[in-house]
């Protein structure tokens, strides 16, 4: 049977350019500092991201986690997204393994935190209250791309108050080709930004944490703390380095591909398609046609996340053919017949 896997961009297989890469890549020991192809791709991400230094990870959780444990200590606040994926999707790693304190804010409609409300967030000094240290944000939520502006003026506030900001930068890349504005430019608000490598650039694994050099160096510290060094780690870095360098102007197609299958689901009786600005599809479902929905879906192939709300993501292996199946295969289960 056919597969079409939208369930994230997650899923992503190295292609074989990427694999025969991977297979010649010359390899040290990262721990030691000695793995070239480690060291190069964090010169060149540490280049494009005009950052001092970057650090290779073995995921995003864990370069998210290992910046806050970086900037906070036991008992500090970090102000962060009630709909952030380092509130409510990284295991409360934050609080678990750090004793650091979430407040969780409101987030506008475009995904961003206003600056009024982080100013009023950010404690006084009273032993009443924990230590507000850090402001983490992310320039896409659920598939929008973030007003730049509006990040800018919510880390300015931040930095009013000598907050650090983190940038949890997952689909930093998809607002990059969204916008046209470069990594430098995205990143400039921000004291440490978090690249993932392994969703829509397609590396197996992997996630960059960029920042300063002192920053990198304590964060290197916490990557070892947190079982995150590797080794010859060189045969994952050239994945990442090849992601870098082919794969970036690529998420335009992605990005087209999102907004033709949201164009073929529009109009559907009981489903509501909400605006596409990226690689994700966010489908709301009438009452009628969610029980069921996404294992209905996957019986004929189609792999999808949700209940009531479905999200659809679009990535390097999922063609315009395979977007145009998938937009059949909803068809079918959402006519009058097929209820």
């Amino acid at each position: 049977m056919r597969l079409v896997d939208l369930r994230s961009d997650t899923v992503t297989r190295p292609t074989a350019a990427m694999r025969k890469v991977m297979a010649e890549a010359e390899v040290g020991d990262d721990v030691w500092g000695d793995d070239p192809t480690v060291n190069r791709l964090q010169a060149v991400a540490a280049e494009r991201f005009d950052f001092e230094a970057a650090l290779f990870f073995p995921s995003g959780t864990q370069s998210n986690l290992a910046a806050m444990l970086t900037w906070c200590q036991r008992g500090d606040e970090v102000l962060v997204g009630a709909d952030a994926h380092t509130f409510l999707h990284e295991g409360g790693g934050v609080a678990a393994l750090g004793s650091i304190h979430s407040h969780a804010l409101p987030n506008e409609a475009d995904g961003s935190l206003d600056a009024s409300v982080v100013r009023r967030a950010i404690k006084p000094k009273d032993l009443h209250f924990a230590r507000t240290r850090l402001l983490a944000l992310e320039n896409t939520l659920d598939g929008k791309v973030v007003p730049q502006e509006r990040l800018e003026a919510a880390c300015a506030v931040a930095k009013q108050h000598g907050l650090a900001t983190h940038l949890d930068g997952a689909r930093l890349m998809n607002a990059v080709v969204k916008t046209g504005r470069s990594e430098a430019q995205l990143s400039a608000p921000f004291d440490s930004v978090s690249l993932c490598l392994s969703k829509g650039l397609g590396a197996p694994v992997g996630s960059l944490l960029l920042g300063e050099r002192p920053f990198i160096d304590e964060a290197r510290r916490w990557r070892k703390t947190l079982g995150g060094g590797m080794r010859q780690a060189g045969v994952l870095a050239a994945a990442g380095l090849y992601a870098l360098e082919h794969h970036v102007a690529r998420l335009a197609d992605d990005h087209a591909n999102a907004a033709h299958l949201a164009s073929r689901l529009a109009g559907l009786a009981g489903v509501t398609v909400l605006p596409v600005q990226t690689n994700m599809v966010w489908l709301d479902l009438a009452p009628t046609l969610t029980t069921g929905f996404v294992a209905r879906l996957a019986e004929h192939g189609v792999l999808a996340s949700g209940a009531e709300r479905v999200r659809l993501v679009v990535h390097l292996d999922v063609s315009r053919d395979d977007v145009e199946y998938a937009a059949r295969v909803i068809h079918s289960l959402t006519s009058p017949r097929s209820a």
